[in-house]
């Protein structure tokens, strides 16, 4: 399933609505974990793909089994992937963000949220992804993404806004 990205930062809610009825579409509930983190990541590339190129871009998203008309097919333990392809051949560079920046975290929260992440060149532009394993427990640290102490953003400041 793809949904097309105009260069707007209007679009960044329209993907996360978007996002959120597919994974209705295969039972995944809008108040699970999964769907709460999959939304945030998907904010997040989405974001960096408007904001950091100003090109189109496209939405991925791959759900495992099929719908909630078919529950013996969305396996409880599968992985649910995002992708954001664009056109900009610049590789994603994290950024380390000043307690009081208002932006330059999104990578950050990427790496802390996805049980995997990474990009990769696609025809004259590049893909980034992350993935979620439905059934698996946060990382250790995971919760104190918006704290803090995680190893490899010692001294970063994570705040919502």
């Amino acid at each position: 399933m793809q949904l097309e990205i105009r260069p707007d930062p209007a679009e960044v809610g329209r993907a996360r609505r978007w996002a959120l009825s597919r994974l209705a579409g295969f039972g995944i509930a809008a108040d699970e974990p999964l769907a709460e983190n999959l939304v945030l990541l998907v904010s997040e590339l989405v974001t960096n793909a408007v904001v950091h190129t100003g090109r189109p871009a496209v939405l991925r998203l791959s759900l495992p089994g099929g719908p909630a008309d078919a529950p013996e097919r969305a396996a409880p333990s599968a992985t649910v992937r995002v992708e954001v392809a664009d056109t900009s051949s610049r590789a994603p560079v994290p950024r380390c963000a000043r307690g009081d920046a208002t932006g330059g975290r999104g990578l950050a929260l990427v790496d802390c949220l996805a049980d995997r992440w990474g990009w990769s060149p696609e025809g004259a532009g590049k893909s980034i992804w992350c993935e979620l394993d439905r059934c698996s427990q946060p990382r250790e640290g995971a919760a104190l993404a918006y704290g803090g102490a995680l190893s490899a953003y010692e001294g970063l400041a994570f705040e919502a806004v």
